[in-house]
């Protein structure tokens, strides 16, 4: 059978005093803990929130190049289509080989034909 102990009060108070402090230093260590767990949540808040403001304003940039990347592009387009087709081009090569104008004469040869002729006359 289990025997009971009786306790003097003094016991009963020593002991509820090493309880109180064992709870009250239990109770500190749990309060410190938390308190440097809040500590680092706020530095790591901190942190992230400086990380995500440095990514926006990458992504501002990002977008801004992009704006000017499609006005260029946009712009490159406009002037290709001033560009001649080739259709066009082969037309004028046609008749550029046609006519030939390596063949022709200058006024200054034709100067010169004709005080030919009139020498020979």
């Amino acid at each position: 059978m289990v025997q009971e102990q009786s306790y003097s009060p003094e016991e009963m108070l020593f002991d509820l005093t090493n309880r109180v402090r064992s709870l009250e230093g239990k109770y500190n260590l749990l309060r410190d803990r938390v308190l440097i767990i809040n500590n680092n949540m706020i530095e790591e808040y901190k942190r992230m929130m400086s990380e995500v403001k440095a990514i926006n304003e990458d992504l501002r940039e990002i977008k801004d190049d992009m704006f000017k990347l499609r006005e260029s592009i946009r712009h490159l387009i406009k002037e290709t289509e001033l560009f001649a087709k080739r259709d066009d081009v082969q037309f004028l090569e046609k008749y550029i080989n046609l006519w030939n104008p390596m063949k022709f004469v200058t006024e200054a040869d034709v100067i010169r034909l004709i005080e030919g002729k009139r020498r020979n006359k």
